[in-house]
């Protein structure tokens, strides 16, 4: 019994394994996917996952504006206001997975990335909730990703490190 679990749990840990060789071989193959990748990975804290995830997840990536980049994944605070009454304002829809993994690279970021640890930290001191801090650095962090596509820059120009 214990060896037929077994075989149960690593044939999808294989088929996985195959899924991904074969997505990292595809975006080698393509020069305009190897050039978003080799981009997006020049920022510190992202790495393969979040590079792949964007480029087959969200292939608007580069060519809207940052406010529509961030609505797209989830990011933009939305309002809840309804005639005189004024809610709270929430970040909700877009594409989930996306943003989940948006947001473990914002998690990183907060500590490895100098301009995301700087706008974390700048967020906190200001009385910030940690958990809205980190909202924020996942929308600024997609929209310096959105930028350096659309112009064609790799991290560390003036134009993305900027603040």
């Amino acid at each position: 019994m214990r060896k037929r679990l077994n075989a149960h749990i690593t044939w999808p840990e294989r088929e996985v394994a195959q899924a991904e060789r074969a997505l990292a071989h595809a975006i080698r193959k393509s020069p305009i996917w190897r050039e978003k990748d080799d981009r997006l990975r020049t920022v510190p804290g992202v790495g393969p996952g979040l590079a792949r995830t964007l480029i087959v997840d969200l292939p608007e990536l580069g060519t809207l504006n940052r406010k529509q980049i961030a609505a797209l994944v989830g990011v933009a605070p939305l309002n809840r206001d309804s005639g005189t009454l004024r809610g709270k304002r929430t970040v909700w829809g877009g594409r989930a997975h996306v943003r989940a993994t948006q947001y473990m690279v914002a998690l990183v970021g907060a500590r490895c990335n100098p301009v995301i640890r700087s706008f974390y930290q700048r967020l906190c001191d200001a009385g910030k909730a940690k958990k809205v801090a980190l909202t924020a650095c996942m929308r600024k962090l997609l929209t310096i990703l959105n930028a350096m596509v659309k112009h064609r820059t790799c991290w560390g120009t003036n134009e993305i490190v900027c603040p």
